[in-house]
């Protein structure tokens, strides 16, 4: 892998190459990622990995119209045939007048910011090896698991440069390291598995592998001997790690893109009231150390905190440069890139904002309800908001979580969700898009 001002010389070189070439304007970005993962399953070794990939990518403008090609070869020879072909691609192709780079007074000038999302730490495949071996041992000592589908911990480093034409340049280098585990409990028909993992930039921040370990066995100790649940109408309440999805399909509308083609279901609901206005829905790509954080774009426009939601209103799309110019506005700092292809809108780090109640004092006037830990399927609508999911949990009687239930889908239509959703007080922060635990009201559960 480069050094971060090795990439941005090469995506500079190439850019230059792309100008000599005839094009009218381009930019190239350097993408590359290099990791070590170690597997383990019933206290014996089960898999060593170690990955390395780089590759850059050219976008050419000429005549109007644009073409993007990409290569893993970054030697001399190799660029200026990426160069010259990527003009010849784009003088083909059809002309598309909202395709361009990004205005050149909204780039990033005053330099790449340090968020601290490079850990130097190396750990030896020895000691992945102990961390996964620690925390399969803590889940397989939980009463009850009887089985392990075995557990895993890994390191990288992953490193993004981009360099455009009009005047661009910037690169920066992010470290990861994350544990996971994965248990079965019971036997034979009866058996369930649940799994916990933590994914952080720097090694200090991680999960000790016996928290971990311990929380993968109770998850799926507490998932014995499920019941069926009746169909109905309920209040639903959703665990935190699949409570994020339902703002996953939020920001998945909010796109430009998709408020241009017509097919979201937030279409001409801009500025308008979509939750409570106790909800707030931030992104924050300045956190130091952040799993989403970055100090530019993907088109090299500087990123700043944003409320997506404030008061309970969307304020606006998410929006990179083709989208904005479709939709008569500016870009937004949102643009992501691959190491091939145009850009597309991705947000940071996110999170709905906790609310004045435990997750108990949430549930206490639950005469009935469901609380959902795992969602199966991907049964959303992007443009009519219509939600059906298979799902897991467990009930909910007088205010307290009853037994496992299995087997039921959770169904409505997410603008309905969002104008009754209510947070619970016990937010946790490390997952990219983060929620505490969130109520739903009058939500269609099919079972028997």
């Amino acid at each position: 892998m480069l050094s971060p001002a090795q990439a941005q010389e090469r995506c500079e070189a190439l850019v230059d190459r792309a100008r000599r070439a005839g094009a009218d304007a381009s930019d190239a970005v350097y993408v590359a990622n290099a990791s070590e993962s170690v597997q383990v399953r019933l206290g014996a070794l089960e898999d060593v990995e170690r990955s390395e990939s780089e590759h850059i990518g050219l976008r050419v403008f000429a005549g109007g119209a644009s073409a993007s090609i990409g290569s893993t070869d970054l030697g001399d020879a190799a660029l200026d045939e990426l160069a010259s072909r990527a003009v010849a691609m784009a003088r083909l192709a059809p002309a598309d007048k909202f395709a361009g780079l990004a205005p050149e007074d909204l780039l990033l000038r005053a330099g790449v910011p340090d968020l601290d999302l490079d850990d130097p730490t190396e750990r030896s495949p020895l000691e992945l090896r102990r961390l996964a071996e620690e925390a399969e041992d803590a889940a397989r000592s939980v009463a009850g698991v009887t089985n392990s589908e075995g557990a895993g911990a890994s390191a990288g480093r992953g490193l993004f440069a981009l360099a455009t034409s009009h005047g661009f340049a910037g690169a920066y280098s992010a470290s990861s390291h994350s544990l996971s585990a994965s248990v079965v409990a019971g036997e034979g028909s009866t058996m369930q598995r649940d799994y916990s993992w933590h994914s952080t930039r720097h090694a200090a921040d991680l999960l000790a592998p016996a928290t971990i370990g311990s929380e993968a066995g109770t998850r799926a100790v507490s998932r014995l001997n499920p019941g069926r649940v009746k169909s109905g109408q309920f209040p639903v309440v959703f665990d935190p790690r699949v409570g994020n999805s339902l703002v996953g399909h939020l920001l998945g509308a909010m796109s430009g893109a998709s408020i241009a083609r017509r097919a979201s279901f937030l279409l001409d609901r801009d500025e308008q009231q979509l939750f409570d206005s106790a909800i707030t829905i931030s992104d924050n790509p300045h956190v130091a150390r952040g799993m989403r954080s970055r100090p530019f774009d993907g088109e090299g426009l500087p990123t700043s905190p944003r409320n997506f939601v404030e008061g309970g209103r969307i304020t606006g799309w998410l929006m990179d440069t083709a989208a904005s110019r479709q939709l008569g506005s500016s870009p937004t700092g949102h643009a992501s890139r691959g190491s091939s292809g145009p850009p597309h809108v991705t947000a940071s780090n996110v999170v709905l904002g906790p609310g004045r109640q435990t997750p108990a004092e949430l549930m206490a006037d639950i005469a009935d309800g469901i609380y959902v830990t795992e969602l199966i399927g991907s049964g959303v609508n992007g443009v009519t908001g219509d939600y059906s999911r298979g799902a897991s949990g467990f009930r909910i009687v007088n205010g307290q979580i009853a037994g496992a239930i299995a087997e039921f889908t959770v169904a409505g239509n997410l603008i309905d969700m969002f104008a009754s959703l209510r947070a619970a007080n016990d937010l946790e922060v490390y997952r990219g898009i983060d929620v505490p635990t969130l109520r739903v009201d009058g939500m269609s559960i099919a079972g028997d």
